[in-house]
C-alpha cells in the first residue's frame, strides 16, 4: 500500500508542477483510492485548471448565471422556494438517474448520455433540457454537464442569459483540444455547460464522425458520477438529431398535450428506434385538480412550458 500511495503523491507533485492547485497539506493517502489511483475529486479539481495533460495550461472559464432570472422565467433553481415545477421535474429526473448510474432494471450502454429533444419546434425541449440539468444539480452524488446540441439553432445559452463561445462542434473539429478548455463552470457547483460551438456548414457530418463518438465516449466515461445532457434539434426537421440519437443511451422526447400530433410523435420515435431507452415527456398536460394548461414563457421557439410533466416508458 505503502508505494501506492507513493505514486499517487508523485502524480500530485506532477499535478502541482503543471500548474493545478492542489493544497500542499492534502494527504496522498486521501487523494488516492485502494488502487493507489487519484480519486476522482482529486483529478478533477485538477483537470479543472489544467486540463488532463500535464502540459496543458487552458484554464476552465467560470461564469455566473443569474439564477433569479431563471426562477422567474419558470425554470428550476437550488435556491428557490419549493415549487410545483421543480417537484415535477424530481419526478421526471428518478428513472433517468437510475439508468444512468446503472440501478435501473437493465444496464444501458451510455446510459448518462441523454438526449433531450422533441418532433417539432416549439414543444419545450430547451426549457425541459435545462430543468433537467437544474434539477439534478441539486444531487448530493452527481454532477451534471448541459451540452447545447443543437448545432444549427442554439438556444441553451441565450435562455440561460449566457453569451456564446467555442464548443461541441470545435472539439470535434480540433481534437486536440481539452473538454475543458471549453467547458464552462458555473455558479452551481454541480453544473458546468458546454455551448454548442462554431457554426459549421458540415455540421451533421461532424457530429456523425469517428471524432464525435470518441468525444461522446470520453464524455460517458471520463468521471463515472456525470450525467451528461444533450439540447438537441428536433427529429423532424433535422437530420443531426438523428445521428445524434445512435450514440445517446437514453433519448426523452419532449411530447406537448394538444398541440403535437400523433402522426409526428410515431415517426420521431422511429426515428430513434435503435437507441436502448426512449421515453416521452408529456408537457402543458392538463389535470382535473388544475383544469387548464401550464403558463407559457418567451423564449423565441421554444414557448411551451410544463404543466403537469408525465414520463413514460416507450415499448
Amino acid at each position: 500500500m505503502s508505494s501506492l500511495i507513493e505514486q499517487a503523491a508523485v502524480r500530485l507533485e506532477q499535478l502541482r508542477q503543471a500548474g493545478a492547485e492542489m493544497p500542499a497539506a492534502t494527504p496522498a493517502a486521501q487523494a488516492a483510492d485502494a488502487n493507489g489511483h487519484l480519486t476522482t475529486e482529486a483529478l478533477r479539481n485538477a483537470e479543472a485548471r489544467t486540463g488532463p495533460d500535464l502540459g496543458s495550461t487552458t484554464l476552465s472559464r467560470r461564469i455566473g448565471i443569474d439564477l433569479e432570472a431563471l426562477a422567474r422565467a419558470g425554470i428550476v433553481s437550488p435556491n428557490a422556494p419549493r415549487s410545483q415545477i421543480a417537484d415535477q421535474f424530481r419526478v421526471v429526473k428518478r428513472p433517468l438517474i437510475s439508468n444512468a448510474m446503472g440501478k435501473g432494471a437493465s444496464a444501458v450502454a451510455h446510459g448518462n448520455l441523454i438526449m433531450v429533444t422533441s418532433a417539432l419546434p416549439g414543444e419545450g425541449k430547451t426549457f425541459s433540457a435545462i430543468n433537467l440539468a437544474m434539477s439534478m444539480a441539486t444531487e448530493l452524488d452527481y454532477t451534471v454537464m448541459l451540452v447545447d446540441a443543437d448545432v444549427s439553432r442554439p438556444s441553451v445559452m441565450a435562455v440561460m442569459g449566457l453569451p456564446d463561445g467555442p464548443g461541441l462542434l470545435d472539439l470535434v473539429l480540433d481534437e486536440s483540444k481539452d473538454l475543458s478548455s471549453v467547458m464552462l463552470r458555473t455558479n452551481i457547483d454541480k453544473l458546468t455547460l458546454l455551448p454548442s460551438g462554431t457554426p459549421h456548414a458540415r455540421a451533421t457530418e461532424l457530429l456523425a464522425s469517428d471524432a464525435m463518438t470518441r468525444l461522446l465516449t470520453d464524455m460517458a466515461t471520463r468521471y463515472t458520477d456525470r450525467i451528461v445532457i444533450f439540447d438537441s434539434p428536433p427529429l423532424l426537421l433535422a437530420t443531426e438529431a438523428r445521428v445524434l440519437a445512435a450514440s445517446m443511451g437514453q433519448v426523452v422526447v419532449v411530447v406537448q398535450a394538444g398541440k403535437t400530433l400523433q402522426s409526428d410523435v410515431v415517426q420521431a420515435l422511429a426515428m430513434i428506434e435503435a437507441c436502448p431507452v426512449k421515453l416521452m415527456l408529456l408537457n402543458q398536460a392538463t389535470t382535473a385538480a388544475k383544469g387548464g394548461y401550464g403558463y407559457g414563457y418567451g423564449y423565441g421557439h421554444e414557448q411551451a412550458r410544463p404543466g403537469l410533466s408525465s414520463l413514460s416508458m416507450q415499448p
